[in-house]
C-alpha cells in the first residue's frame, strides 16, 4: 500500500509535504489549517457547538453540524455579542455575532500519535467582553513549548448569563443564567473527542484562564458538566469564593425578570424575537451586570461550601494574584493617603470592625489601602479558593504573588501579567519591553509549561517554587525580574476577610 494511501487512513491527516496545506479530521469535518514559521499550525474559527440563535438563544450549547470536504480554518470565528468596555482589549476576530462558538487551535504536533499535553485558555472579561483571538492570549508561543494550546468563546453578558423565571420552566434541570459556562463545557467535551487529532492528549488537559476566565476555571472545578475533562487548573487572579458569589437563581430569575420588563419584553418568547443587536444595545442603560448564578445545576450549591467539602476537581491547581489588583483611590477617593484618610474610610466601610480593618491593613497607607482595595475586588476570592484546595483536594496546590509592573506603570495591575505567562510579550506593541521583562516572561512560561506537562511548575534553571499549605504561613513564589520565594505576609488580611465573610 502507497505511503500516501496510509496517511489518508490514518485517523489524521497532516500535509504531505512542506508546502502543502496542514489538515486534520474533526468529528464534524475535515478542517485546513495554517503552518506558522515557527512550525507551528494554527487552525481557526472551529464550530465546537451550533449557533446559540433563534430557539436556541439562552439554551444549553447544541453540538455542531457536520459539514462536507474541508473547512478552512485560517481565520477567528466571530466574537461573542459585546460592547466595547475595556480599552486594552484588541481583536483579530470576525466581527461581532451571536453565532459565535468557536475555538481555536495551535499545535506543535507533526502526527496524531505524540499526545501532546494540552491547555484550554479561557479569556476574561468580567463575564461581558472578551474573545479568542485577542494576541494577548494567543497560543503560538505556547505551543512552541510543546503545549496544543487552544482559545475559546464563550457566550457573555446578557446573551451569556441571562436567568429569567421562563427559562428555568423550559429547562429540564429547572435552571437558568449559566450559558457561558455550559459553553466552556461543551468545548471541553470537544477537546476530549478531538484533540487527538491534532496530536493532543485528552488525559493531559489543563484549563486556565484570567480574570473572569479564572472565575471559569473555579467554577468548572464544581460543574458536573466537566467532570473528568481534564487534569490540572491554572487561575489568575479571581474565583467564586470570593466576595462577588454568584448570586441565588431565584435572585438571579428576578433581576433577569425586572430586566426583560425594562426593555419592552416581559415575555421569552419576546426575549428571543430581539434582534441580537437590539438586545445588545439595551446594556448600554444602566442595569444588572449578568454573572454567574448558583443555578443548582452547573454550580450545584455555594462554591465556598463544595469546595469545602471537597467537592470539586481533585486536580493539581497553580494561581495568584498581582500585587496592584485595585488602587488606593478606591478606598481613599479623592482624599490624601494620610492615616487619618484611611482610618474614615475604614469607618465608613466596616463600621465598628474598622479598628480590627486598621490592624489588619497596617503599615504604609498607600501600600496597605491598595491592598485592601485588591482584596475587595479579586484577591480574598483567589487566596480562598487556594486555601480551600490545599486543604480539602489531596493534590498539589501553587501559589504565587505577581509583583512586576509593565514598563512605565506604578504596580502590576489586574491582567498585566497574561503576555508573560504566556509569551505574548511581542504582541503588544504598546510597551517598550526590556531584556528583563522578556527573561521574566521566558521563566514565567517555563513554569506554566512545566505545570501544564506534569502537574508541577518546578524544572531545571528555575527557582524552587513549594507547595502551599492551608492556613497561615504559606510557602509561594513571587514572580519579578528576580523570581523567589517567600512566605505569605498577608495572612491578617484574610483572617480579617474571612471574619467578614462570616457575618
Amino acid at each position: 500500500m502507497k505511503k500516501a494511501t496510509l496517511l489518508l487512513l490514518s485517523s489524521t491527516v497532516f500535509a504531505l509535504s512542506a508546502h502543502a496545506a496542514p489538515k486534520t479530521s474533526t468529528a464534524t469535518g475535515a478542517v485546513e489549517g495554517v503552518a506558522e514559521a515557527s512550525g507551528v499550525t494554527a487552525y481557526k474559527g472551529i464550530p465546537y457547538a451550533a449557533a446559540p440563535v433563534g430557539k436556541l438563544r439562552w439554551k444549553a450549547p447544541q453540538p455542531a453540524a457536520k459539514w462536507k470536504g474541508t473547512r478552512k480554518a485560517d481565520h477567528f470565528g466571530a466574537r461573542c455579542m459585546q460592547l466595547p468596555l475595556f480599552s486594552d482589549m484588541v481583536f483579530r476576530s470576525d466581527g461581532v455575532s451571536e453565532d459565535c462558538l468557536f475555538l481555536n487551535v495551535w499545535t506543535p504536533a507533526k502526527s496524531a500519535k505524540e499526545k501532546l499535553p494540552v491547555l484550554v485558555y479561557f479569556y476574561g472579561g468580567g463575564f461581558a467582553a472578551g474573545d479568542g483571538s485577542e494576541p494577548r492570549y494567543d497560543g503560538e508561543s505556547m505551543a512552541a513549548k510543546g503545549v496544543v494550546t487552544l482559545t475559546v468563546n464563550y457566550r457573555l453578558n446578557v446573551f451569556g448569563f441571562l436567568a429569567h423565571p421562563e427559562l428555568s420552566k423550559e429547562s429540564p434541570h429547572h435552571a437558568s443564567g449559566n450559558y457561558g459556562l455550559m459553553d466552556q463545557a461543551a468545548a471541553l467535551l470537544w477537546v476530549k473527542k478531538n484533540i487527538a487529532a491534532f496530536g493532543g492528549d485528552p488525559k493531559r488537559v489543563t484549563i486556565a484562564g484570567e480574570s473572569a476566565g479564572s472565575f471559569s476555571v473555579s467554577a468548572q472545578m464544581i460543574n458536573p458538566q466537566s467532570k473528568g475533562l481534564f487534569a490540572g487548573a491554572i487561575g489568575e487572579s479571581g474565583s467564586l469564593l470570593g466576595l462577588m458569589a454568584p448570586a441565588p437563581l431565584a435572585a438571579a430569575e428576578q433581576t433577569g425578570a425586572g430586566f426583560a420588563q425594562s426593555i419592552g419584553a416581559p415575555t421569552l418568547a419576546q426575549l428571543r424575537a430581539l434582534p441580537a443587536d437590539q438586545l445588545l444595545d439595551s446594556l448600554k442603560k444602566p442595569g444588572p451586570w449578568f454573572s454567574a448564578v448558583q443555578d443548582g445545576y452547573v454550580i450545584p450549591r455555594s462554591p465556598v461550601a463544595m469546595y469545602a467539602a471537597g467537592e470539586q476537581a481533585k486536580v493539581p491547581l497553580l494561581a495568584g494574584w498581582n500585587s496592584y489588583e485595585g488602587h488606593y483611590k478606591q478606598i481613599l477617593g479623592e482624599a490624601e493617603p494620610t492615616s487619618e484618610n484611611f482610618a474614615a474610610a475604614l469607618q465608613k466601610l466596616y463600621g465598628d470592625q474598622a479598628a480590627a480593618a486598621q490592624q489588619a491593613y497596617s503599615g504604609d497607607v498607600k501600600q496597605a489601602a491598595t491592598e485592601l482595595a485588591s482584596d475587595r475586588f479579586i484577591a480574598y476570592g483567589t487566596w480562598k479558593w487556594i486555601d480551600s484546595h490545599a486543604r480539602t483536594s489531596g493534590k498539589p496546590t501553587y501559589r504565587y504573588y505577581y509583583t512586576h509592573p509593565r514598563p512605565g506603570q506604578e504596580g502590576a495591575g489586574h491582567s498585566v501579567e497574561i503576555e508573560y505567562a504566556l509569551g505574548n510579550l511581542a504582541g503588544n506593541k504598546v510597551y517598550a519591553w526590556s531584556a528583563e521583562d522578556y527573561a521574566l516572561s521566558a521563566q514565567m512560561q517555563t513554569y506554566f509549561a512545566n505545570f501544564i506537562k506534569t502537574g508541577n511548575p518546578n524544572g531545571a534553571g528555575l527557582p524552587e517554587w513549594p507547595q502551599a499549605s492551608a492556613g497561615v504561613g504559606a510557602r509561594l513564589m513571587q514572580l519579578d525580574v528576580v523570581s523567589k520565594t517567600i512566605t505569605a505576609g498577608d495572612d491578617a488580611h484574610y483572617q480579617f476577610q474571612e471574619s467578614q465573610a462570616k457575618r
